[in-house]
């Protein structure tokens, strides 16, 4: 999804005067892009749904900045959505040499496969506990050392400002962060009247990145966080994470596999977390492990516009919860259309206890739900 360059002659009326001299002697400059999404939605578990036979509504509206100013590396984007605003990354790096760069700002904390653990419009259930494409306030350097591919991070807290940020809705964020104590009494969906936030995270990720004739490219590696839950007053207790995970592509097949354990330890007890994200507030397990196998097959094809049919199968696994929760289970079967500028995910998502799919990943329900996805973006 590439974006467009903006004029030269815009960037130069957008800069202070005195870099203009630099900017006509170079090739620096910010490309400008972003995205239009809608979404068909046909959900089982809804009654008003199913009698409409489903629902058509926007998705997203997304501006993106990229590019280079004085070697200084800028990437940003801001996300419009029917019932929030939000700023899904902004980071500023540097290239240290060809092999190794660093990022400040609101960064991908590097944990599990990258960039995804997933290939649907839906990700996969490590999403929805804050494990995959979470972006947080931080430092990145990433590098390679031989045929290492190594990130190391240090995240002062989420991308809010923390538990005490000048926010007016916690749960307006992109990606799932925890945000409060789900004590007893409190519905599974309510504001916490407790409220936490991760802060002084450290992150490593390593992986041994293999290629075989160019026909078999293997990332294989583990994944480690550790940090620290705090109230407004004080620390509350620890996080820590790990994830060993597989990606490797052999021809047009794609596989991917991760396991994942997580921990976020109170020290009054507590078993039951709140998170927020997506304008709302949900409830998780404090611990749990998570087990995914994906598959994809890529074809290429000329069918007017359509280049390429990408076709997948995402399963998700969640068990050993605590607080005596049921596991749930969360699989996708799709496939994925590009034609020009439109990128169409087509998804039939059957799940138990997972968010979005009837359910939630604190509570048990006692039905497996049912959801039929279309998801149609433009890309610029």
């Amino acid at each position: 999804m590439k974006s467009s360059n903006l004029s030269r002659l815009g960037l130069i009326l957008l800069l202070p005067a005195a870099w203009v001299q630099a900017e006509d002697s170079s090739t620096d400059g910010i490309d400008v892009g972003g995205a239009v999404r809608v979404q068909y939605s046909y959900e089982d578990h809804d009654p008003d749904n199913r009698e409409r036979a489903g629902d058509f509504d926007l998705d997203t509206v997304r501006l993106n900045l990229d590019g280079e100013i004085g070697e200084v590396i800028l990437s940003a984007e801001w996300r419009y959505y029917q019932f929030m605003q939000v700023v899904h990354h902004a980071w500023v790096g540097y290239d240290f040499d060809a092999r190794w760069q660093g990022r400040l700002g609101v960064t991908r904390v590097p944990f599990g496969n990258q960039p995804y653990n997933s290939h649907s419009y839906f990700f996969d259930t490590t999403y929805y506990v804050g494990l995959e494409d979470d972006y947080d306030l931080g430092a990145v350097l990433q590098g390679k050392l031989g045929t290492f591919d190594v990130q190391l991070g240090f995240f002062k807290n989420d991308e809010q400002g923390g538990v005490d940020g000048y926010v007016s809705d916690r749960s307006e964020r992109y990606s799932y962060d925890v945000v409060g104590v789900r004590r007893d009494g409190e519905g599974t969906f309510d504001a916490p009247v407790d409220a936490i936030a991760e802060g002084n995270t450290l992150v490593a990720r390593l992986a041994w990145l293999h290629q075989c004739d160019g026909t078999l490219k293997t990332d294989l590696g583990v994944s480690a966080l550790r940090g620290v839950l705090y109230s407004p007053e004080d620390d509350v207790g620890d996080t820590l994470a790990w994830a060993l995970h597989l990606n490797a592509d052999y021809g047009r097949w794609n596989l991917m596999l991760q396991t994942t354990h997580y921990d976020y330890e109170l020290d009054d007890g507590a078993n039951r977390l709140v998170v927020g994200a997506y304008a709302f507030f949900d409830t998780i397990p404090d611990r749990a492990r998570l087990h995914t196998a994906n598959l994809a097959y890529t074809l290429p094809v000329k069918l007017g516009p359509v280049t390429r049919l990408q076709f997948y199968n995402d399963y998700s696994l969640m068990t050993g919860k605590s607080a005596g929760l049921d596991d749930t289970f969360m699989n996708v079967l799709g496939v994925a259309v590009s034609a020009g500028g439109l990128y169409t995910y087509f998804d039939l998502v059957t799940a138990e206890n997972q968010p979005f799919i009837g359910g939630t990943l604190g509570a048990n329900a006692d039905q497996t739900r049912t959801r039929f996805n279309i998801n149609i973006g433009y890309y610029f």
